[in-house]
């Protein structure tokens, strides 16, 4: 599937939610992807990534970013706090806020650099164990906690589990965003993205349908 084709469907689920045109911002996840892949897009006009390691990201996006004006780098998967530093001066989003301990560092780290990227954070709707992100009834105090540090807490993220319906977690996390005053809903995949936009995301992140197969 084309990037084209993407936009186009993300474009016809806003029409069909009763969103404004472009509320939704495509996430182009590019980790794992081959850098050849990823000019291809870069060249079709897409700026939005998404990339789920800060090692891999901060190998791949330097040189990009002199090539190509107005990249928009996210990232979407877990971050080590002594990853934090090298995060906070590469990309203009976190995804993955779903600790105490790492949203003390981003604080700190905020004061000492003078700037520090959109925050999401990350919500962990399907309760799973082996999942990041704040179980759904610790959201609100985590929320009020990062705001208590400064943080630019813009929405909250989350992965519903693979075998359950999504648009239960969505809604959930839809809910949980608009009683702590939060827009912005990372929320919808490749395989959901239109169900997410139903029930009010602002990010989608779409990996494999704009890329093919990782690897």
């Amino acid at each position: 599937m084309s990037l084209e084709e993407i936009k186009s469907r993300i474009a016809k689920a806003e029409i069909a939610a009763g969103r404004e045109p472009g509320a939704v911002t495509l996430i182009a996840v590019s980790k794992v992807q081959p850098n050849e892949r990823v000019a291809v897009v870069l060249e079709q006009g897409q700026r939005c990534f998404g990339e789920n390691r800060v090692q891999e990201a901060s190998g791949k996006w330097p040189d990009f970013m002199q090539q190509y004006d107005g990249v928009d780098l996210h990232l979407i998967g877990p971050l080590q706090t002594n990853k934090a530093r090298q995060a906070m001066e590469l990309c203009h989003a976190i995804h993955s806020v779903d600790r105490p301990k790492l949203a003390k560092t981003l604080a700190r780290l905020a004061q000492e650099l003078g700037h520090c990227p959109d925050l999401f954070i990350q919500v962990n709707t399907g309760e799973e164990e082996q999942k990041a992100g704040v179980m759904p009834d610790q959201a609100d105090d985590f929320i009020a906690e990062c705001r208590a540090l400064d943080l630019p807490v813009k929405g909250l993220m989350c992965i519903p589990p693979a075998e359950e319906e999504p648009s239960l977690h969505f809604a959930l996390l839809a809910k949980i965003a608009a009683r702590n005053g939060l827009s912005g809903l990372s929320m919808g995949m490749s395989s959901d993205f239109e169900t997410a936009i139903a029930q009010g995301a602002t990010h989608v992140r779409v990996g494999s349908a704009i890329f093919g197969t990782r690897g």
